[in-house]
């Protein structure tokens, strides 16, 4: 079995990051990755209790501090109950939004401080970081056009979601040697191609 991977998607709505995790998923099987696809939130009894509560479009109530702080609690579970336990197998882990949604969501669009964002996530996360995050990345209308049945996000103004992907876009700057963009504005087929372009290049 291959030395385990700690991959994240991160992204806008609409962006394809489950289809693109179930994709990467099959492909590092086939090339003898043992593999575990999750999701946060979500991904533990708690994790997929608290989902609901945050996802909720009748929640109107919850502010971006309730959010941050719930949205800690459940990355903590699924980190102590899923992460750490798989990748000390020598699993790779996937995960679909990981922490950098809290800096762009509740962080950049929902302006709570940035710096407490980054406190209370190495405290959840004991300093666990990503090896690669695959940003998928297209216009904020394209995204929310692809957009079925909204949650209690996706329902949010246009101005929200601009201001998340400007968040996004400034991590990538600021991370770039974890953080890959992906231009996710085409098939999935081509979007999943550029993603084993990166995998090639990263893992030797």
């Amino acid at each position: 079995m291959k030395k385990g991977l700690f991959i994240t998607f991160e992204g806008p709505e609409g962006a394809g990051k489950s289809t693109q995790c179930r994709r990467l998923a099959a492909w590092l099987k086939r090339r003898g990755y043992s593999v575990l696809l999750t999701r946060e939130p979500g991904g533990t009894r708690i994790g997929r209790q608290l989902r609901k509560i945050l996802l909720n479009k009748d929640h109107h109530e919850i502010s971006p501090a309730v959010e941050l702080f719930l949205y800690e609690a459940s990355r903590a579970i699924l980190v102590s109950e899923v992460i750490l336990p798989a990748l000390k197998k020598g699993r790779t882990v996937i995960v679909d939004r990981f922490q950098d949604s809290t800096w762009a969501y509740q962080g950049w669009a929902g302006k709570m401080d940035l710096k407490l964002i980054d406190r209370l996530g190495q405290e959840a996360l004991g300093g666990l970081k990503p090896q690669i995050t695959f940003l998928l990345d297209l216009p904020v209308r394209k995204g929310l056009a692809r957009v079925r049945h909204p949650n209690r996000f996706e329902a949010k103004p246009l101005a929200f979601h601009e201001k998340v992907r400007q968040g996004y876009l400034t991590l990538a700057l600021r991370e770039k040697g974890r953080i890959w963009r992906i231009d996710a504005d085409r098939s999935a087929d081509e979007v999943q191609e550029k993603i084993q372009e990166v995998m090639r290049r990263v893992v030797r």
